[in-house]
């Protein structure tokens, strides 16, 4: 993994995170700083034509790009979250591998709640588009952000705690975060409330009279983490899962 300290035409859009924003690298993959002026286009013709990734989710479908792009802004500015445009890097020429296009821009992923005070974070949101999912993509996405966040410094941030959650019926969610070594901690009942929209409700779509939120419906999270000392007995295994070609 090889890390580079963002530009100063970039940094006004990472300037509230907690943490130093890097660019981080594996042989196949890169992850930018998302900025909505180079990315939201790219990010909605990718997905426009695929809802489904938004079944477990509590924003999107978007019906046009300025939708996602009010999404974005409103929540890149946080000083708990930071979000990365993935780019592949098997699907570029060596000498544009930080160029994207719509053939190598790959999807979105992020830290969010991050705590500074409590050494932790969360990953989130995992929206590897459709024509790079079950490849090589997410696993290294996934696996450069665990390794800053929970590497010791001056190569990491340190942390001791990364965390998961997901809709308790998104199984490929699930397994995906138990293949790179995170452990189901709880099943977390009630947790969201989610738009009518949502056809898919963890806990059966039941309602009550007089709820407060009527015509809305209810979420079952599942709780994830990997923390420092799984991180030392995981870490090499998620590199080998980097590096797998197959």
């Amino acid at each position: 993994m090889s890390r580079l300290e963002i530009t100063t035409s970039t940094a006004a859009y990472n300037v509230n995170f907690c943490f130093p924003v890097c660019e981080l690298e594996s042989d196949r993959i890169k992850l930018v700083p998302f900025i909505p002026d180079l990315h939201v286009d790219l990010y909605f013709q990718g997905s426009a034509a695929h809802p489904e990734l938004y079944d477990f989710t509590s924003f999107g479908p978007f019906s046009d790009v300025s939708d996602f792009d009010e999404l974005i802004h409103n929540s890149i500015g946080s000083d708990t979250a930071v979000l990365y445009a993935i780019i592949d890097k098997t699907r570029t020429s060596t000498d544009s591998s930080s160029k994207l296009t719509s053939a190598n821009f790959a999807g979105v992923i992020g830290y969010l709640n991050t705590s500074p005070v409590h050494l932790s974070t969360e990953l989130g949101p995992v929206l590897t588009l459709p024509p790079f999912q079950r490849t090589h993509v997410t696993t290294n996405a996934i696996g450069l952000l665990l390794q800053y966040a929970l590497d010791l410094p001056p190569h990491g941030l340190g942390l001791r705690r990364v965390q998961w959650q997901t809709n308790r019926l998104n199984i490929k969610s699930i397994s995906a975060a138990q293949k790179m070594g995170f452990k189901l901690e709880a099943i977390l009942r009630w947790d969201r409330v989610l738009p009518a929209s949502k056809a898919i409700a963890s806990n059966g779509g039941r309602v009550r009279e007089g709820d407060p939120r009527p015509g809305t419906v209810g979420n079952d999270t599942a709780m994830l983490a990997l923390c420092w000392d799984d991180w030392e007995s995981e870490r090499a295994r998620v590199l080998q899962a980097m590096d797998r070609r197959s």
